[in-house]
């Protein structure tokens, strides 16, 4: 019976060992589930001793003498398994400080990156500074009288402008009431440039 020769085997080695150990080593006499049913029943009847490691259960044999070396064994197992546990963790949040660390060094530039970047930059300031003392030393004057004169003349030009312009599109549009495509296909036959097409500033 299942039941009586695993017990034995157990009191025999005096050992621990876990169901499918127990399966192996009687070289798969009894089935799995004979044997898990075999232990069930042992450990019910205190025969036996069932400790869980994780998701594993080990089983030993009962013994009347508390400090008894398959006890102590378990413990040392027990202690073991606690102490791999915690290095374990150890090793998990110093691997997450790791990557932390190599994600923020890739991130940052390079040296030569920098030094690269730095050269950039010392270009475009310096040309400002070109521009800005070119423009620091053009003392040319301007008279209140020139302006007025200035502004007249843009204004004469304004205005003649959007004169040209408005006859320019009554003629576009006169034409168009016989064409026979829309007024943008008109503007690009006729080789006319907008106002958009040059990307000029509104008059103000």
């Amino acid at each position: 019976m299942a039941t009586d020769a695993i017990y034995k085997y157990l009191q025999d080695t005096n050992r621990p060992y876990s169901a499918n150990d127990i399966l192996m080593n009687l070289h798969k006499e009894y089935g799995k589930t004979a044997v898990q049913k075999a232990l069930d029943q042992l450990t019910e009847c205190g025969k036996i001793r069932e400790k869980t490691y994780g998701k594993q259960k080990v089983y030993s044999i009962v013994q009347p003498d508390e400090d008894d070396p398959q006890e102590s064994e378990l413990n040392e197992i027990e202690t073991e398994v606690l102490n791999m546990s915690e290095n374990l963790r150890t090793a998990e949040l110093n691997l997450k400080s790791c990557e932390s660390q190599l994600q923020e060094l890739l991130s940052t530039p390079t040296t030569e990156e920098g030094k690269k970047k730095e050269e950039l930059l010392n270009d475009i300031v310096e040309k400002l500074q070109n521009k800005l003392k070119v423009l620091s030393e053009n003392t040319i004057q301007v008279s209140s009288e020139e302006r007025e004169m200035i502004k007249k003349e843009r204004e004469k030009c304004v205005k003649e402008y959007r004169k040209r312009k408005r006859i320019c599109m009554d003629i576009i549009d006169a034409i168009l009431e016989g064409y026979p495509k829309d007024k943008k296909s008109l503007i690009s036959e006729l080789g006319i440039e907008t106002d958009e097409d040059v990307n000029m500033m509104p008059l103000v």
